[in-house]
């Protein structure tokens, strides 16, 4: 992703939370929880499937 296309992503992001910096960092915040709860589930449902055994590179 370039620099301007990440400076878009920031405005926007801004902009949907009217403005509000504080806003942006609170639900940014909150969907980094969001995506890291998933990805311990994900980690999870690979090894009751044992796909996460040494070397593998399933979840990489």
């Amino acid at each position: 992703m370039s620099l301007r296309s990440k400076d878009t992503a920031i405005d926007e992001i801004v902009a949907s939370c009217s403005g509000d910096l504080r806003g942006a960092v609170r639900a940014l915040l909150l969907i980094n929880e969001h995506l890291e709860a998933e990805l311990v589930r994900a980690y999870a449902a690979a090894a009751d499937q044992g796909l996460t055994e040494r070397g593998s590179s399933v979840l990489h």
